[in-house]
């Protein structure tokens, strides 16, 4: 169904050599040297793809627009380019190998509305010039460790940017970069077959340990972040809070997570807030472990490399987060309005995971397609019980520019069956955007003692 990138021979070779190693070695410094020549920084390919539809990488966004200040809904850098075609259920026989399952699924389940509008790709993503200093050191001194439920001896980058199997991918999405300390406000909305849907706003927190300025792996202490987020709105769950210390090896030190009760102004343990845990606020839409297209553990699934290939994948989506852009106009019955979002031609690689024996999850396999720019999932698919196609997670990317690192402006889960979806990180009506220019806080903000003082309505 696919076109497979073509790779150039150097890089294909690596890949087939590191293919055949233990899943416990870093790779040789020779290997790792191609992340200043062949590769990028982060481990993608620097050049564009034979077709010329793929342009080379140079350099992607490094800064923001002069004026930009933190927090400020981000202008589109963009705004000339015009879309070159639009695929609809009419059109999908011609372009169906850049497509996925899940994306294909979605024109069947709304061949009168749901589009793909596909612009010029725009290989914008970029990272700090530490963040690539550290991600070369990572290359040759990051190792898996108990069968992939952890890894050592990396920080404050990508701890494999030459990947030899899934797992080691797996974890390039979960730790990739989205600042050190974030501060944001937002809604998220499941939306009904008939697109009405009901908000839920908070004020939500992050500090990700693992990109704190000046730290070492020791220093982590098993823990990748933390977590808060205080409601805002409705009325009758304000006040409320949760709060998750993430831990990098779950099955050495699971996830500990708390939750406020502003009612009771009591705060208890949350043991359960994770793998295929509901999320209460998603209307039975998203799993824990949905968030972030994947995160948490990986240890229920056998992770498989399955290659790259070029997929039309959301990126540079900036109208969807635009305060010109109600949300009335945006979620419309099905899908977000197409009107609104931008598609690309990128290089992605397919990780596939297939639930172990004995273990228990609502999936029984998820693809995950990774942005090779940046190591976030742009899509996944998600399978159930029976193998049957079941849900189709998407991640609309775009440069934060004033970091920069390539995040998502909204994720979006979409059930085929129920044919409802659910959207995270709306934020178009609220004053400001993602604020990563905050002072960062010590780890005490981020204690369990802290709820109660902090949890009003």
């Amino acid at each position: 169904m696919f076109h497979t990138s073509r790779l150039t021979q150097t890089t294909l070779a690596l890949f087939l050599s590191l293919a055949a190693g233990s899943t416990l070695a870093a790779i040789t410094p020779q290997q790792a040297e191609q992340l200043k020549t062949t590769l990028t920084p982060l481990g993608a390919e620097r050049a564009g793809n034979a077709a010329g539809t793929i342009p080379a990488w140079a350099g992607g966004i490094t800064q923001a627009p002069a004026g930009y200040k933190p927090g400020q809904h981000h202008p589109d850098p963009y705004t000339a380019d015009k879309p070159q075609f639009t695929i609809t259920k009419a059109n999908l026989e011609q372009y169906k190998a850049h497509l996925s399952p899940g994306q294909i699924a979605l024109f069947n389940s709304y061949p009168d509305t749901f589009q793909m509008p596909v612009y010029p790709s725009r290989r914008s993503g970029s990272a700090p010039q530490w963040l690539y200093d550290n991600t070369f050191k990572n290359a040759t001194s990051a190792k898996l460790l108990d069968g992939g439920t952890g890894f050592a001896d990396a920080y404050g980058g990508v701890p494999f940017p030459v990947p030899k199997d899934g797992i080691e991918a797996l974890w390039n999405h979960i730790t990739r970069y989205r600042g050190t300390y974030v501060v944001r406000r937002a809604s998220e909305a499941p939306v009904q077959r008939n697109g009405s849907f009901a908000l839920v706003t908070s004020q939500q927190e992050g500090l990700f340990t693992y990109y704190r300025p000046g730290g070492q792996f020791a220093d982590l202490k098993n823990t990748l972040f933390y977590y808060l987020a205080f409601v805002k709105s409705p009325a009758r769950l304000a006040g409320g809070a949760a709060l998750v210390h993430e831990t990098l090896d779950q099955l050495k030190d699971p996830r500990q997570a708390w939750i406020y009760d502003a009612g009771q102004r009591r705060v208890r343990r949350a043991p359960n807030l994770a793998y295929d845990t509901p999320i209460a606020s998603s209307d039975g839409l998203r799993t824990a472990d949905d968030t972030d297209l994947f995160n948490g553990s990986p240890d229920r699934y056998d992770w498989k490399l399955k290659g790259k290939q070029e997929v039309y994948i959301p990126y540079n989506n900036y109208k969807v987060g635009s305060p010109e852009v109600k949300y009335a106009q945006l979620l419309t019955p099905g899908h977000l309005n197409p009107q609104y979002t931008r598609y690309e031609l990128h290089r992605v690689w397919v990780v596939e995971g297939t639930l172990k024996p004995g273990s228990r999850h609502i999936y029984s396999k998820r693809v995950l397609f990774l942005d090779e720019d940046s190591w976030g999932a742009a899509l996944v698919d998600q399978y159930d019980g029976r193998g049957e196609l079941w849900r189709v997670s998407m991640a609309y990317l775009k440069n934060f520019y004033d970091l920069p690192t390539t995040w998502s402006a909204l994720d979006v889960f979409h059930d085929l069956q129920a044919r409802r979806y659910y959207v995270q990180n709306l934020d178009n009506e609220e004053p400001a955007t993602v604020d990563f220019a905050q002072a960062v806080p010590e780890d005490a903000y981020f204690m369990p003692s802290a709820l109660r003082q902090r949890g009003t309505r």
